[in-house]
């Protein structure tokens, strides 16, 4: 058994995304993401082989998908399911406090 808490150890500050892997069975994979302002650099597109579901527990945060005008606004509680290969972006994070993510990758 394994047991842990969302919000323990987040750095007051860090330089990079923290992703943690929380469960991995191979098939599904389980991940904390804690950003700080933090964003996909210009003209980078997450391009991945599997589905990801992302659930956003903290702060806020804008997705864009590629080919789509509107941006995905999310808020705490709010979460959004992406298919395999459908690319997308971070457009931002929030900048007055750290934003947290759980993303179930399957």
């Amino acid at each position: 058994m394994r047991k842990g808490n969302i919000y323990s150890a987040i750095p007051e500050r860090f330089p990079e995304e923290i992703l943690e892997t929380l469960v991995n069975s191979g098939r599904v994979r389980i991940e904390r993401i804690i950003s700080n302002s933090h964003f996909s650099p210009e003209g980078f597109w997450y391009d991945q082989a599997e589905s990801e579901f992302v659930l956003l527990i903290e702060g806020s945060a804008a997705l864009r998908f590629e080919g789509e005008d509107e941006i995905v606004l999310l808020k705490p509680g709010d979460w959004v399911n992406i298919p395999a290969h459908v690319r997308h972006r971070v457009e931002w994070t929030d900048p007055k406090q750290k934003t947290v993510w759980l993303a179930v990758f399957y």
